[in-house]
């Protein structure tokens, strides 16, 4: 961009700067969301739970298969998006 296309665009900086901390904003949810860490963390408290008595092998096995669909979703949408993402 050139400095009159700056000049003249000015006015709209506000919004450009808006836009900008809205697509930060939605990228870091995003990325926070597609996390599987919290799952793989759900399954191994789901896994003491058992051990410990807490739930039954119904439940467990329930749940279980929920975590475990979730976290299939996640790693195939991280193999979708690339490395490093």
């Amino acid at each position: 961009m050139g400095l009159i296309t700056h000049l003249l665009t000015l006015p709209l900086a506000p919004v450009r700067g808006t836009v900008w901390v809205l697509d930060q904003v939605l990228l870091t949810a995003e990325r926070e969301y597609c996390d599987p860490e919290p799952v793989r963390r759900e399954l191994a408290d789901l896994e003491r739970q058992l051990t410990e008595g807490r739930i039954g092998e119904e439940e467990f096995d329930r749940r279980e298969d929920e975590l475990l669909d979730r976290l299939a979703q996640l790693e195939a949408h991280q193999r979708r998006l690339g490395p490093g993402s």
